[in-house]
């Protein structure tokens, strides 16, 4: 049998967990994911866990912080007053918000808390900081 490999290109069946077992992505339902082992368009932990993996094999990775979306930067949070926030904006947490700065560029942040007079923007990955947990299975090779 074929192990996956660096630089081999792969499909797979995955579905994502946090500690609380909350599911946070699935290819289940769908297509498998086509990757390539190594490109470093995913995760690297994520990428290194298929590294061995055989055509039908499943695998339990977990992967640390520091191999997924790094640790959550306090300095990526602030508080602003609920009056700043747009009128067409009602403020659920966890609603992603696009940021445009004074140069014009911008970037997204999520609602992280909130209570009647203030909201907590959260600059960070929603996933930073956090340990993932995966349940994979190598479906194929890709040609």
């Amino acid at each position: 049998m074929c192990k996956a490999k660096a630089g081999d290109t792969v499909t797979v069946h995955y579905t994502g967990r946090l500690a609380d077992e909350t599911i946070f992505d699935t290819s289940r339902g769908k297509s498998p994911l086509e990757m390539t082992i190594g490109e470093g368009r995913l995760i690297k932990g994520f990428e290194d866990g298929l590294i061995g993996m055989e055509v039908g094999e499943n695998r339990h990775l977990v992967i640390s912080p520091q191999e997924a979306y790094g640790p959550s930067d306090e300095k990526l949070c602030t508080t602003i007053s609920r009056a700043l926030l747009p009128d067409s904006v009602e403020p659920v947490l966890g609603l992603q918000l696009q940021v445009k700065q004074k140069d014009g560029s911008s970037f997204v942040v999520w609602i992280a808390g909130m209570d009647e007079e203030t909201v907590t923007l959260d600059a960070n990955h929603p996933l930073a900081g956090k340990t993932l947990h995966f349940e994979v299975e190598l479906t194929g090779f890709a040609r």
